[in-house]
């Protein structure tokens, strides 16, 4: 046993004499780490929210959030590992009130979360709805001398929306960016993009939008409406 005992002691002792000051000298800098504080913008996250509900608001939620830690793990920290998430399972159309705790906030090891602002966080929900609307072709330009235009056309005529019910009730059509059919004789395709001016409506395609202008002659002179 004593030998043993020996041999765990002075066997290696230079190498053991090594680890002994990086140890010293890793918690003398740890103990020297001066205590900083930080505050943070931070987006807050939805987690499990329910499949038919979406959030009634184009502005995305934040939270201010006042840290304390080490000023080197402070320094060092990535804005992305700060997080505030909201557990949304349950919640039902309407409005409701979520407390933002440090339950929400997920930062690193050594950092303590010392304010949230706001404290509390009220958010509104719709059901979730779907349908079709007509698309609007915005033609511009100055025909040639003669001619007027004889029909437009979208193709596809429709599209589907979605998004919150209240909004996308509110939806009449989705126009399209500006065509220029200045100097159109006769008839010419363009393409372009659909556009739903509620950020919170979506449409189901991102496929282009052609536009069919045909024109023809007329008594007098015409430009585009």
């Amino acid at each position: 046993m004593i030998a043993r005992l020996r041999h765990l002691l002075f066997d290696h002792t230079a190498l053991k004499l090594l680890a002994l000051v990086i140890a010293i000298l890793m918690w003398y800098g740890v103990a020297r780490d001066p205590v900083a504080e930080l505050t943070l913008s931070v987006p807050i996250e939805f987690s499990r929210p329910p499949r038919d509900l979406d959030y009634t608001s184009d502005v995305v939620p934040q939270a201010q959030i006042r840290l304390r830690g080490p000023a080197r793990v402070l320094r060092e920290m990535q804005q992305e590992s700060v997080r505030v998430v909201i557990d949304l399972q349950g919640a039902t159309s309407g409005d409701h009130t979520y407390d933002l705790g440090t339950d929400q906030i997920k930062v690193p090891h050594e950092v303590e979360v010392l304010q949230i602002t706001p404290s509390r966080l009220r958010l509104s929900f719709d059901t979730r709805a779907t349908r079709q609307v007509a698309v609007k072709p915005r033609v511009v330009g100055t025909l040639p001398p003669g001619y007027r235009i004889a029909s437009v056309t979208a193709i596809p005529a429709v599209l589907t929306i979605s998004g919150p019910t209240r909004h996308v009730n509110a939806v009449e059509n989705a126009s399209t960016d500006t065509v220029d059919a200045t100097g159109v004789a006769g008839q010419a395709s363009f393409e372009t993009m659909a556009y739903l001016p509620d950020p919170l409506v979506h449409l189901s395609s991102a496929k282009p939008i052609h536009v069919i202008v045909i024109t023809q002659k007329s008594s007098s002179k015409a430009g585009v409406p």
